[in-house]
């Protein structure tokens, strides 16, 4: 199965974002997941980039630059959908439209940067690889990546846990599973789903330091997903599974998030 064309892609992040899904939501109210995914994402990011200016590509409506924000953090925001710059400049932030692929900021002008949506909506590895040269040239030397993934064996899971086995198999099945390709039935408008290896070689291909990936939500996420809310006990050990499980290799991968942090060399 061929990829999915990056112009439909681009056309139908537009149409998600800008007129049926709610981001917002994902990180505080639509499941249980969302809180802890924001968390998660809050500790691996201030324990990367203790202080500085960030530059958020790809950042939505500014769930995470208005907390960074608050805390201190000199954030600017990037974001191609209309809508979610709207929102987050009402949230506080310094926001503006744009593409991660052609960054308006000057080079070496952040301490960090974080791309916690671009690269799971390219569907290229050349694509992906710019974004992230992008993330590069505006980093000083010793300055630090986040870049998420979306992983394979989630989306692979979510789509086939429950379901009958068809035999023989979709070979778009096996796409997905093999080298990440999403099937021509999803919504949402993905470009390609990683592995923990294959995110943290496309930063070392971008010239970073690879430091290390993480999954995020852990093994609990997907769960998390079909729960409203939880008690107080079953979201602590939610954390401390997500956390224990954080960098283990195959662990890792049963995050919905895997987030690849790097350097770029001083």
């Amino acid at each position: 199965m061929p990829p999915r064309d990056q112009q439909d892609i681009d056309a139908g992040i537009q149409r998600y974002y800008g007129d049926v899904f709610d981001e917002s939501a994902r990180l505080t109210t639509r499941s249980a997941q969302g809180p802890l995914e924001f968390l998660r994402t809050q500790e691996i990011i201030r324990a990367h980039i203790p202080a500085g200016r960030i530059a958020d590509i790809g950042g939505g409506t500014g769930v995470h630059a208005a907390a960074l924000s608050r805390d201190g953090y000199g954030v600017e925001l990037v974001e191609p959908v209309p809508r979610h710059v709207e929102a987050a400049r009402a949230a506080g932030v310094s926001a503006r439209l744009g593409d991660a692929r052609k960054l308006p900021f000057a080079d070496t002008s952040f301490d960090g940067a974080l791309l916690l949506g671009p690269l799971y909506h390219l569907t290229s590895a050349e694509d992906r690889l710019l974004a992230l040269r992008e993330a590069f040239r505006i980093l000083h030397p010793g300055g630090v990546v986040l870049a998420a993934g979306l992983s394979r064996y989630i989306a692979f899971g979510a789509m086939s846990l429950g379901e009958s086995i068809p035999d023989p198999l979709p070979p778009e099945w096996g796409e997905l599973i093999s080298t990440g390709t999403p099937t021509g039935t999803l919504r949402f408008p993905a470009g390609h789903f990683h592995t923990a290896e294959e995110l943290g070689e496309e930063l070392e291909r971008a010239g970073f330091e690879l430091l290390e990936v993480a999954g995020v939500e852990g093994p609990a996420g997907l769960f998390l997903e079909t729960a409203a809310d939880l008690d107080v006990d079953l979201r602590d050990a939610a954390l401390m599974l997500a956390r224990a499980a954080s960098c283990v290799p195959g662990i890792r991968d049963q995050s919905a998030h895997l987030v690849a942090i790097g350097r770029r060399p001083a």
